[in-house]
């Protein structure tokens, strides 16, 4: 029997910047819609959950034919809150998509979900773009990640790694050097279990990345390239950005 891939959106209404961007309308949709539709694309996965703590959130993914499921909404991040949405749901495998992307592409959702499939002893996946501009790869806000030569994640962090030493302050990429990390999570359900309950690690508070709590864990991290980084809105000014790439993409 094939393993059972669950897809879920994590939608909180609070939000430091954008509180309830979730119904922000992107192109005259509400963005959980836009990116409802487009994991309604990819062809893994057996079902989509919309993790939610507002019942305005849950109608707008019900209105779309998404099943909702309200959680708490006292969780320190989406993982939990996905933990919770899956408790009593039959699934082996499941696919974190952020609630902000809506170019998430659902060809990338599929790489993520089929590897963790193909190949249990990964504990997880993920996915990454080449970097190409130097501002890019100085950016804090763009997380980079390192990878070993099977493409496992070694580390996360918002400096610019690795370091070219002797490149000087503002060093251009050399391509395939340093890779843009996109936030789309697969996890095989028993060690998701064993993150969620695992305190947060120095790391993790240090650089603010939940993922190398995973790798303090000793998580078999495998990263997937994907083709582009999309766009993830986090505030009001990403909107008109985001309805410029889904113009160009032909989705408005």
């Amino acid at each position: 029997m094939s393993t059972r891939i669950v897809g879920v959106i994590p939608a909180r209404w609070g939000s430091t910047r954008f509180p309830g961007k979730s119904l922000a309308m992107i192109g005259g949709k509400p963005l959980l819609v836009r990116v409802i539709e487009q994991a309604r694309q990819a062809r893994q996965l057996d079902e989509i959950l919309v993790a939610t703590d507002d019942e305005r959130i849950a109608v707008a993914a019900r209105d779309c034919g998404a099943t909702a499921v309200m959680t708490r909404s006292d969780h320190p991040s989406g993982t939990d809150r996905i933990a919770e949405a899956i408790r009593d749901c039959v699934a082996g495998i499941v696919i974190n998509i952020q609630g902000d992307e809506p170019l998430i592409d659902p060809a990338l959702i599929d790489r993520v979900a089929a590897r963790l499939a193909d190949d249990p002893r990964w504990d997880m996946a993920t996915a990454a773009v080449p970097i190409t501009s130097a501002a890019d790869v100085h950016n804090p806000d763009i997380v980079k990640v390192v990878r070993a030569a099977d493409s496992a994640a070694l580390y996360f962090s918002r400096a610019p790694i690795p370091f070219v030493r002797g490149a000087g302050a503002g060093f251009p990429p050399t391509p395939g050097q340093h890779w843009h990390h996109i936030g789309l999570y697969g996890y095989q359900r028993a060690f998701l279990k064993r993150l969620v309950l695992t305190p947060p690690c120095d790391l993790e508070q240090l650089e603010k990345l939940e993922q190398l709590r995973a790798l303090a864990l000793g998580a078999r991290m495998v990263v997937i390239e994907g083709d582009t980084p999309g766009i993830g809105v986090d505030s009001p000014a990403d909107v008109p950005r985001a309805e410029t790439l889904l113009r160009q993409a032909g989705l408005l």
